[in-house]
């Protein structure tokens, strides 16, 4: 997708008209990653995890962190914080206002089955 960035930017436009939203994956970790922000049509920007891991122990990822936030919000984006392993970091992420998390601390990843089984209660 990304190596005909027009293209992409009309197809993920048509399929946000069906309602779909997209999230711009993996934010910070490649080089293109400000054009992308910039030309495709995300709603929410995910804040790679090697900047999450460290953000306890290292000013520079939470620098990162606090800066990618302001970014996105200044493009009318949420933020979602990957990797998060503990309290700790959530506890961080928070302060950074970041919109959204996901990563082992918050949940293990479930099989398809796993998911249904919820909604199946609910709809009996």
């Amino acid at each position: 997708m990304i190596s005909n960035i027009a293209r992409a930017s009309e197809l993920a436009d048509r399929l946000t008209e069906l309602g779909f939203a997209f999230a711009l994956d993996n934010f910070g970790a490649g080089f293109g990653s400000f054009s992308y922000l910039k030309h495709l049509p995300c709603r929410y920007v995910e804040i790679d995890g090697a900047f999450v891991r460290g953000l306890a122990t290292n000013p520079d990822d939470r620098a990162i962190v606090e800066a990618t936030v302001q970014l996105a919000r200044a493009l009318g984006k949420k933020t979602v914080a990957e990797h998060v392993e503990n309290d700790e970091t959530l506890t961080l992420l928070r302060q950074c206002d970041v919109d959204f998390a996901q990563g082992y601390h918050i949940g293990r990843p479930l099989s398809l089955d796993e998911l249904r089984k919820p909604l199946a209660t609910i709809s009996t």
